[in-house]
């Protein structure tokens, strides 16, 4: 707009006061506004609701075209200043102050509309740049500051710039973490450490969940008890942590479980009880091989069975550790090549011998996952009495009860 030509009709008309050209100017800007805001803008948000295309809604949303239409009427009142030759100078600098601004608050929302595009779109594999973005967004309101401070002192801005090497230590210690953050992000997206979407365990912060977002100063995880945790991105370079995304990208979950046996129902297998594991189907074979393994060491070291601790003999645990395993060798959601699948024994104490399953899931999904562990521990929970073996655990106030009243019946 050329205030010249308006100034030349001012002049044509002395009887307009400065009311009547305020009036006149504030219209104008009303107008200006009513057309960027229910014109463009509602035409441009118009006519992305009516494609296909997502990404123009998500840059529509973030963008909110409706506050940038307020750059209309700055514009006119800006360059309808010069008719106010008192206060026009003031006037120019407070209109090109709140456009500055307003351009920043636009670029920080494009930026927010590139990250949400990239999360939205097939190249996103869980690796964030908003850490990327919010360093470009300091950045530009860094320029839009000491552009701010150029138009009120009337100083040129790289003079202001050169100032600042005098300032610098005090700047670093002012961005300290936020420069350690941009280190840290760097190496998390060189190294592929975190992505958002992994499961991670940050025991120092008490830490266990999902990561949800992964931002230039904070890395938020949702733990699995639906609550927040808010932990410093530099410090994801520096805590140790747990990343379970292997497990999940290997297609299967550790099972580690321990049944206790009571060491009191250990003992060797007798004609009684070897009649009748020898109907069980997955011991069968198992039974066969290893007491003609014992016959042929006990013949070769010239043993008589007269005692069974005289001479190698069968035990009941080592049936049923042969048994445990075959039943999880019979498991078709359980890895049975590729990875571990075993039944060991480990070093006894006051809670019994553990005797631990130590196995793959094919799922890695939790629920699935602890739906086939429950299955197959009460499964062999109940069949640990089959095997003349029980199950160890601390005496309750009914065993106590129970004791008290055998002693009152034997007396």
């Amino acid at each position: 707009m050329n205030p010249e030509w308006i100034q030349t009709f001012l002049d044509s008309y002395p009887g307009l006061g400065p009311w009547a050209v305020g009036g006149g100017v504030l219209a104008l800007a009303v107008l200006a506004y009513l057309a960027a805001r229910y014109l463009v803008a509602r035409g441009l948000i118009y006519l992305a609701g009516r494609t296909t295309n997502r990404y123009d809604d998500i840059l529509v949303a973030q963008v909110r075209l409706t506050r940038l239409a307020w750059i209309a009427p700055l514009l006119v009142v800006y360059y309808a200043a010069g008719l106010a030759p008192a206060a026009g100078d003031l006037v120019r600098k407070v209109a090109l102050f709140l456009i500055l601004w307003l351009t920043v608050l636009t670029i920080n929302a494009l930026l927010d509309a590139v990250n949400a595009i990239y999360e939205a779109s097939g190249f996103y594999k869980g690796q964030s740049i908003q850490g990327y973005l919010d360093l470009l967004k300091i950045a530009q309101i860094a320029a839009a500051i000491i552009l701010t401070i150029s138009l009120f002192t009337e100083q040129s801005p790289w003079v202001l710039l050169s100032g600042l090497g005098a300032a610098m230590a005090v700047l670093l210690l002012l961005f300290h973490d936020t420069l350690l953050s941009f280190v840290a992000s760097v190496q998390i997206q060189a190294n592929d450490l975190i992505k958002e979407g992994d499961w991670i365990e940050v025991p120092s912060y008490g830490a266990d969940g999902e990561v949800v977002n992964i931002s230039l100063h904070t890395v938020t995880i949702r733990n699995w008890d639906m609550t927040l945790s808010m932990i410093p991105t530099y410090k994801m370079a520096q805590e140790p942590y747990r990343n379970w995304r292997g497990m999940e990208e290997s297609g299967g979950r550790r099972m580690k479980r321990a049944i206790h046996v009571d060491l009191n129902s250990i003992r060797f297998v007798d004609e009684e009880l070897l009649e009748r594991l020898s109907h069980i189907d997955l011991v069968r074979d198992f039974l066969d091989t290893r007491l003609e393994e014992v016959k042929e060491r006990n013949r070769a070291l010239g043993l008589m069975p007269d005692s069974p601790v005289e001479c190698p003999q069968l035990t009941n645990i080592e049936v049923f550790q042969a048994y445990a395993t075959n039943f999880l060798r019979t498991r078709t959601d359980l890895h049975q090549e590729g990875m571990p699948l075993l039944v060991h024994q480990l070093s006894p104490g006051p809670d019994g011998l553990p005797l631990e399953l130590y196995a793959f899931t094919r799922t890695t999904d939790w629920a699935q996952f602890e739906a086939i562990q429950a299955e197959i521990l009460n499964h062999l929970l109940a069949s640990v009495p089959e095997f003349g073996l029980r199950v160890f655990q601390q005496p309750t106030g009914l065993d106590f009860q129970a004791f008290g009243a055998s002693r009152v019946a034997a007396g």
